[in-house]
């Protein structure tokens, strides 16, 4: 089993940059794939961006593509995404979450087992 604890959120202006971090502990961090959500109030969790267990391979969201930037660090057990250009449409609540497997085309927020506490990004116009 896996613990995720999210860090870096906040407040920002539209076309700043933000770095949320991911930290882990508990079992090997290198044997999940690890990916970020984001919900806004009222809406559905949705997908962002997964990394590969050896951060190899990467996929992400078309909204963000091009304007955020996952990567993983093994040795320091911690997944960062990168988020540059913001937009008011990027302010939600941004998750942490682990799966077991390693397919890395998985979306569904169901398809992870571990998940974060959550930290807020609010995008200011």
């Amino acid at each position: 089993q896996v613990q995720l604890v999210e860090s870096g959120g906040g407040l920002v202006q539209a076309g700043g940059s933000l770095s949320l971090s991911c930290a882990a502990s508990g079992r090997t961090f290198s044997t999940y794939v690890v990916g970020w959500f984001r919900q806004a109030p009222g809406k559905e969790r949705e997908f962002v961006a997964v990394i590969s267990k050896s951060g190899a391979n990467l996929r992400y969201a078309d909204s963000v593509k091009g304007r955020f930037t996952i990567s993983r660090d093994n040795a320091k057990n911690t997944v960062t995404l990168q988020m540059n250009s913001l937009k008011p449409e990027d302010t939600a609540f941004y998750y942490c979450a682990a799966r077991d497997g390693a397919y890395i085309n998985k979306f569904r927020p169901q398809e992870y087992e571990y998940w974060g506490q959550g930290t807020q990004v609010t995008v200011s116009s």
